[in-house]
């Protein structure tokens, strides 16, 4: 698989989905990958990356965003609220806002320093005790809070379960948002993207089809 036809199958199924071309944004996932395999992708002109931790990130991206103009860097893995300031000054968006303690520690960061990177909430769509993420049931209130503590709320985000269907999980974090008059829908892997287009993503999180199998040595 390579990149251009990852952006292939993202048109066909914006096509057959009803939606505009271009309205669902690639997210590139580059943690553990090789820097040259990064270099490539952005030699191609890709310029939207997604990174799942801080300190990998902080490592890599000063350097290409120098010799790359426009890198978008979003962080898509779990964040410790004593990491929250280096994140909120690398990322251009958070999309695993997972818990209220975490938004405030954003909110008082945002204050002090002027400026907060786009926020997606994140929702715990199969109650998986293991897995972070608010309840459905408690999604309501965290978008009002969050809302109310001035943040730049743009969406909400799931990972489904691995052996459920995961259309089912899409659907109703898109309901969810819906009700919530969100429009950002960060949704949709390697595996099931085409899916998560269909039920309304406007982030799709590709990694491994992108960049081939991920190097998880040391």
């Amino acid at each position: 698989m390579s990149l251009s036809e990852i952006k292939q199958r993202i048109e066909k199924a914006e096509a057959a989905a009803g939606r505009a071309p271009g309205s669902v944004q690639l997210v590139a996932v580059s943690k553990v990958q090789p820097d040259a395999r990064v270099r490539d992708v952005l030699t191609q002109g890709h310029r939207l990356f997604g990174e799942n931790r801080v300190q990998e990130a902080a490592g890599k991206w000063p350097e290409f965003r120098a010799d790359f103009d426009g890198v978008s860097v979003h962080l898509l893995g779990p964040l410790q609220s004593n990491k929250a300031r280096q994140a909120m000054e690398l990322f251009d968006a958070i999309h695993s806002v997972d818990r209220p303690k975490l938004a405030r520690a954003i909110a008082r960061l945002a204050q002090e320093l002027g400026q907060c990177p786009d926020l997606f909430l994140q929702v715990n769509t199969g109650e998986e005790p293991q897995k972070a993420g608010v309840l459905p049931a408690d999604a309501d209130d965290f978008v009002a809070e969050a809302r109310a503590l001035d943040l730049p709320v743009k969406g909400l985000m799931c990972i489904p379960p691995v052996d459920e269907e995961p259309s089912l999980h899409f659907a109703l974090l898109r309901k969810i948002a819906e009700r919530n008059g969100l429009d950002g829908l960060s949704m949709g892997m390697s595996g099931d993207f085409e899916t998560a287009i269909g039920q309304g993503a406007t982030h799709v999180r590709v990694g491994s089809a992108i960049f081939g199998a991920r190097d998880t040595a040391g």
